[in-house]
Formats: C-alpha cells, structure tokens, sequence
C-alpha cells in the first residue's frame, strides 16, 4: 500500500486528512514569528509557497483559506523568541498544533526536521508542492506582514510596512543610524 509519501506522483493528490504547517518571519529581525497550521476542507486552486506570491494575491487566498479550512495561527513574540530562542518556540508552536487538531494524526512540517516532536513529518519545500502547506504558509506570511504593517505605525523609521522587518540593506541601515527599538531580536545579529 502506497502512501501520501511514497511516489513524487502521490505528492500532488489531494489529502483532505492533511494538516500543513509552516511559518513565517523566522528569519525577521523583528517582531513576531508566525506559524500556521491549516487543514482544508476542499482542493483550492492558486494554493503555492507564499514568497512567490504577490501581497495581493497572498491577502486574496488569505481570506478563501480561512473560509475553507480548520486552522490554527499562532504568534511568537521577538521576546519570547529572545528569552526561548527559535528552536524552542518552533517546538511549543507544533506541540500546540498537535494539541489543537488532537483527533488529527496526519502533520507535514515545510523543512528538514520535526524537532524531535513525535507524528510529525518533514518535508522539504513542501509549500511548493502539498496544498495545504502552501496554505499555511499563506496564513503564516500574511499574519506576519499584517501585524508587521500595524506595528509600523509606531515605528515609522524602521519602514517596517515595505520590508516587514527582514534584513534588507535599509533596515541594516535604518538599524545603524537609530539604534535597535523593542520590536528587535536582541538574540539575532542585527547588523
């Protein structure tokens, strides 16, 4: 008997059981790191890795995912992520999941490891390719860049609305000339 991960072939049926899950913002230099775990009720099309995405495209699929699909959004603080660090959060995120879909058994995890989080598979860019990943990470990018366009307001000199807090050559400069402001992950190098 073949299974969802046998065959490249079987990688692109549809697995109305399969919960996806990835995040986004792991790599930002601040704010929040979102993760989001999305079960679809039905096979939706336009579904692929959000980077390759247009923001208005992401915010269009963004609001048919949710009107589709069990979900589960889950945000991680820059202090949190300081005081635990990114493993540590990433681990709490996928255990909450699990507790979320606790009558569910069917996890894939967008990367190389389930951080020793057992029922929970791997695979690499699986946003690309399983729909319901991609639809989480739609979920995921389009809460991080929501949250990061609010936060903007506040800290208008970092332009947190254009580069959502990533380390672009700007914010590295916006960083060098004020300084670091809360929203900033001590625990990264900033510069």
């Amino acid at each position: 008997m073949k299974t969802l991960f046998d065959t490249k072939e079987l990688l692109n049926e549809f697995d109305i059981n399969l919960i996806g899950i990835d995040e986004a913002g792991r790599g930002a230099l601040a704010g929040p790191m979102m993760m989001a775990a999305c079960k679809l009720n039905k096979q939706l099309d336009g579904l692929c890795d959000s980077k390759k995405l247009s923001e208005k495209k992401r915010e269009e699929l963004y609001e048919i995912i949710i009107k589709n699909s069990n979900y589960l959004i889950l945000a991680f603080s820059s202090e949190q992520i300081d005081a635990l660090g990114l493993s540590t959060c990433l681990k709490k995120g996928l255990k909450l999941i699990k507790k979320h879909f606790k009558t569910e058994n069917n996890f894939l995890y967008d990367g190389n490891t389930n951080l020793g989080i057992n029922g929970i598979k791997t695979q690499i860019k699986a946003d690309t390719s399983i729909l319901q990943v991609s639809a989480a990470s739609i979920l995921a990018k389009v809460s991080k860049d929501r949250v990061m366009n609010f936060l903007a307001k506040d800290f208008p000199c970092y332009e947190f609305e254009k580069n959502k807090a990533y380390g672009t050559k700007a914010h590295k400069e916006f960083i060098a000339k004020f300084g670091i402001c809360k929203l900033h992950r001590k625990s990264f190098k900033l510069l």
